[in-house]
């Protein structure tokens, strides 16, 4: 039995063929691009979406005539919207997570519905990356595009109406609207009153490993499936990731290593008090059934890519296996030209605002102790050192809410770089679980489909079946200690340069009165 996950990333597209057993059988990528139109701005065709879902797909069922896929899933990263008509067509751009336009909607939400309030149903503190403040914008300042908007979607839900399907919308993704109730599972009455939306405005929230539907002939001839192929509603990219590493249970904790750096831990409760609001978590619904998801994330990979852009340029994004290729030669490159010793930079990757504790979007990234010495091996290392310095500070934050864990199951693109490995193991202190499968969120994804079709009795079952390690990284102890100072003073600038915006903020405040 083939199962296929499809999991819509927010610069790529992959789909990936399972066995039942866990193994691989084929997988495809398609990148594309997000247009920033203006400042704080950041968009899509949600075509783009659509076109790789269908490339993808196609490209992995090309050569399953033997073994045809017995059902699908679909997982996608959270936050990114698409207004669309009463035939499901996109009206406007897809307005993504990065997109900071919202930022007085947002406030404006606090205001009227209190900050600890929106956390107390949602799982989740006011910012604009959230679809809500945004279509508040719109409703403000595209009247035109919001008017004719018969329902907001999310990325998978948007694909369910392209396949000819109800707009189906997991849990956990519905969770990341900021309107969703999460002890209740269905959209907040209070909330969206308070906005001035409606329900019917939003998708069709569904538990994850719910029935979809099945495809018809148009649907299945685009996906290259066959006609009836069961659809599975899925989830959250993190929480499927979570599902791929064996994150079902209290204690075990995830750390997904991508554009944002995502640590997930499970729990039977969502953490609503008041540790989890002041360190600003996200606590939401897993994808498995009666569990709940803690998670503290930071921007990572993005500020790899940046400084890749920046020395070898973005070029000829090829697709599939050879545009992975290229990437990793250069990472390799620049891997290869660093040392066992600290640089002395201190780098915040901060490119489009800080996450937990305070998600200041006004944050940027820093580069501080450069001199005429400083080389591209040593920036390159010092954004892993800033990296590794962040991830000591989110996780201290996640242990305070949600319990001690010194063992972190670790998937994602970071996972190819041994030296961030190393300094994350030895600035954190905690054991680094490399997964076998480096396709947890798609393998998260096909454990969702797997149930569904009967190829395991439950979730369970599927974790102990099909999920395996590669390597254990332990933390080094000399390491760490030659890191001491810098996490130090790491933690020392990012006070300060918080101190420096609020000063600056009131600057502006006052002369703006």
């Amino acid at each position: 039995m083939s199962l296929l996950a499809i999991d819509i990333g927010s610069s790529q597209c992959k789909a990936v063929v399972f066995a039942v057993s866990g193994a691989v059988v084929a997988r495809s990528v398609s990148p594309y691009s997000p247009d920033f139109p203006q400042p704080t701005f950041a968009e899509m065709d949600p075509g783009k979406f659509w076109n790789a879902v269908c490339e993808t797909s196609r490209e992995v069922t090309r050569d399953l005539i033997h073994d045809p896929v017995q059902a699908l899933c679909l997982s996608s990263h959270g936050e990114t919207f698409i207004p669309v008509n009463a035939r499901g067509e996109a009206i406007g751009p897809a307005i993504l997570n990065i997109d900071n336009r919202a930022s007085h909607e947002a406030n404006w939400c606090e205001n009227a519905i209190g900050a600890r309030r929106i956390f107390e149903i949602t799982g989740l503190v006011v910012h604009p990356m959230y679809p809500i403040p945004k279509i508040l914008w719109l409703r403000q300042h595209r009247p035109e595009i919001y008017s004719k908007a018969i329902r907001f979607l999310g990325v998978t839900d948007f694909v369910h109406v392209k396949l000819g399907l109800p707009p189906y919308i997991g849990y956990s993704l519905a969770s990341r609207f900021l309107a969703f109730d999460v002890i209740g599972d269905c959209w907040s009455e209070e909330i969206l009153n308070a906005v001035g939306l409606t329900d019917d405005q939003l998708p069709l929230a569904a538990p994850a490993g719910a029935m979809a539907g099945t495809l018809n002939s148009g649907a299945a001839n685009a996906l290259g499936v066959g006609v009836g192929t069961p659809v599975v509603v899925g989830g959250h990219d993190q929480a499927c990731g979570a599902l791929g590493v064996g994150v079902i249970r209290s204690g075990r904790v995830s750390d997904s290593m991508g554009t944002y750096e995502c640590l997930v831990a499970a729990s039977d409760e969502p953490r609503l008090g008041e540790g989890a609001f002041s360190a600003r978590l996200n606590s939401y619904s897993h994808v498995v059934p009666r569990k709940f998801l803690t998670l503290a994330y930071f921007p990572s990979g993005i500020m790899v890519q940046w400084f890749r852009d920046l020395i070898y340029g973005r070029g000829i994004q090829l697709k599939h296996s050879k545009f992975e290729a290229n990437e990793s030669d250069e990472y390799s490159l620049l891997e290869r030209e660093c040392t066992a010793l600290p640089t002395g930079l201190c780098i915040t990757p901060h490119l489009f605002g800080t996450c937990n504790p305070d998600f200041d979007p006004r944050a940027r990234a820093t580069i501080f102790g450069l001199s005429s010495e400083s080389n591209r091996s040593q920036i390159y290392q010092g954004i892993l050192e800033g990296i590794a310095c962040e991830l000591a500070q989110v996780a201290e934050l996640l242990a305070n809410a949600s319990g001690e864990f010194k063992d972190l199951y670790v998937i994602g693109g970071g996972t190819r770089s041994p030296l961030g490995l190393k300094l994350r193991a030895a600035l954190t202190g905690c054991r680094l679980h490399v997964m076998q499968c480096d396709e947890a969120v798609c393998l998260g994804a096909a454990i969702l489909a797997g149930v569904a079709a009967g190829a395991y009795t439950r979730v369970v079952e599927a974790v102990d079946q099909v999920i395996r390690e590669k390597e254990v990284v332990e933390p080094d102890a000399q390491l760490s200690a030659s890191y001491a100072s810098q996490l130090k003073q790491y933690r020392r600038l990012c006070a300060a340069l918080k101190m420096l915006r609020d000063v600056n903020s009131r600057g502006q405040s006052e002369e703006e009165k």
